[in-house]
C-alpha cells in the first residue's frame, strides 16, 4: 500500500537527486574562480602559518618558575590544612569539563535547527562537524519533533496524497475531499511515526547518533558511497565508533506496522510491513545524497557556504596532509 502510493514520489525523488548529484559533478569539474583560489591560498597559508606558533607553554614555565622568587611561601600555605582544602577544591574539574561538552552540544542544535537545503528542505540532522558532542535524549527528542512538525513535512504529505489521488490505487480511501484528507493524514502519521521513532525514541534506547555526520571531502563517488551507507549505519554515542543502523531500519519498521491501523486491509500485512521498512529505509539514501552534495552547489552556484568554512578547512588539512607525505616520500629516496 505505502508503495504504490509514494511509486511515482520515489521516482520524482531519484530524478531531482540525480540532477543534484551531476551538477555537483559538474561543480568540482570547473575551474576555481579567483575569489575561490585566493580563499584556498589563505586558507592553506593559515594552515602552514599557524603550526609555528607554540612558544606559549615557554612563556607559562618561565613564569611558573619566577613565581617561587617573587612570592615566598608563607606558613599557612604549607601547612596541611590548607593544602588539604586546594586538592579538595580541584576535584570538581570532570563536572566542568562534562558541562562544557553539554554546551557544547547545545550550540550545535541550535545552528542546526536552522539548517536547510535551499531554504525549503529541512536539514536539522545533518552535522558539518565530524566530531560533533554527543546529544542528550532531550535534543534527541527536540530535533526529531522539530523535523515532524516542519511546514515543508507537511508539504510532502499533500503531495504524496495527491499523486494517490491521481492515481487511485488506494481504493479503500476513496475519492475525493474525503479521500485526499485520509490519504493525507495516512501519509502525514507515516513520516511523523518514522522520524520520532527512528530518530529519537530508539536512538535514546540504544545510545545511537541519528544525525547526519557529513564527509565533505575526497571524490564525488567515495562521499556517494558514504552517502548512501549512512542509511544502514550510524556513530555510538559515547564511543563514536559506526555500528548498524538499528534506530532508523527498526524505526522505518516499527512505523510500517502502525501504518497497519489506519490503511485499509488490503495494503497491510507484515509481509507488506517489512517491505515498507526497507522501501523507505532506501528512501532516506536520497536525502542522504541531498545532504552530502549542496553545500559544493550552494557555494559554486549560488556563493553562500552552509558550513560556515567547514569545508576550506578540511581541504586545507587534506592539502597539508598530502604535502607532508610527498615531502617525506621525497625524503627517504634522497637519503643514501
Amino acid at each position: 500500500m505505502l508503495i504504490r502510493t509514494r511509486s511515482a514520489f520515489i521516482k520524482s525523488s531519484g530524478v531531482l537527486v540525480v540532477l543534484i548529484l551531476s551538477s555537483a559533478l559538474f561543480a568540482e569539474r570547473l575551474p576555481l574562480s579567483r575569489t575561490d583560489r585566493a580563499d584556498e591560498a589563505a586558507s592553506v597559508s593559515v594552515a602552514s602559518l599557524e603550526l609555528p606558533e607554540a612558544p606559549t607553554p615557554h612563556i607559562a614555565e618561565d613564569s611558573d618558575q619566577q613565581q617561587p622568587a617573587q612570592t615566598p611561601a608563607s606558613p599557612a600555605q604549607e601547612s596541611p590544612g590548607v593544602t588539604g582544602k586546594d586538592s579538595s577544591s580541584a576535584t570538581p574539574a570532570p563536572a566542568e569539563t562534562q558541562k562544557t561538552e553539554h554546551e557544547k552540544a547545545e550550540d550545535q542544535v541550535k545552528k542546526q535547527e536552522h539548517q536547510r537545503v535551499m531554504g525549503i528542505i529541512p536539514a536539522f540532522n545533518t552535522s558539518y562537524d565530524a566530531n560533533a558532542a554527543s546529544l542528550t535524549p532531550k535534543e534527541k527528542l527536540n530535533l526529531a519533533f522539530h523535523s515532524a512538525v516542519d511546514p515543508y513535512t507537511f508539504g510532502i504529505a499533500f503531495i504524496v496524497a495527491g499523486i494517490g489521488e491521481a492515481k487511485d490505487d488506494d481504493v479503500g480511501e476513496g475519492w475525493g475531499p474525503v479521500g485526499y484528507l485520509r490519504r493525507s493524514g495516512a501519509a502525514y502519521l507515516d513520516t511523523f511515526d518514522g522520524t520520532m521513532i527512528g530518530n529519537a525514541f530508539l536512538p535514546i534506547l540504544l545510545h545511537q547518533d541519528p544525525r547526519y555526520f557529513r564527509l565533505g571531502h575526497g571524490t564525488a563517488k567515495h562521499r556517494l558511497l558514504y552517502a548512501i551507507a549512512t542509511s544502514y549505519i550510524c556513530k555510538h554515542d559515547k564511543t563514536g565508533k559506526w555500528e548498524p543502523n538499528y534506530s532508523n531500519v527498526g524505526g522505518n519498521i516499527i512505523s510500517g506496522a502502525i501504518s497497519n491501523l489506519y490503511y485499509p486491509s488490503q495494503g497491510s500485512g507484515w509481509g507488506q510491513t517489512l517491505t515498507n521498512g526497507f522501501v523507505v529505509t532506501s528512501e532516506g539514501t536520497f536525502g542522504g545524497v541531498l545532504q552530502e552534495f549542496w553545500p559544493d552547489i550552494s557555494r559554486k552556484f549560488f556563493h553562500k557556504d552552509p558550513t560556515n568554512g567547514h569545508d576550506a578547512e578540511m581541504r586545507a588539512a587534506d592539502a597539508a596532509a598530502k604535502q607532508a607525505k610527498s615531502d617525506a616520500k621525497k625524503a627517504s629516496q634522497s637519503q643514501p
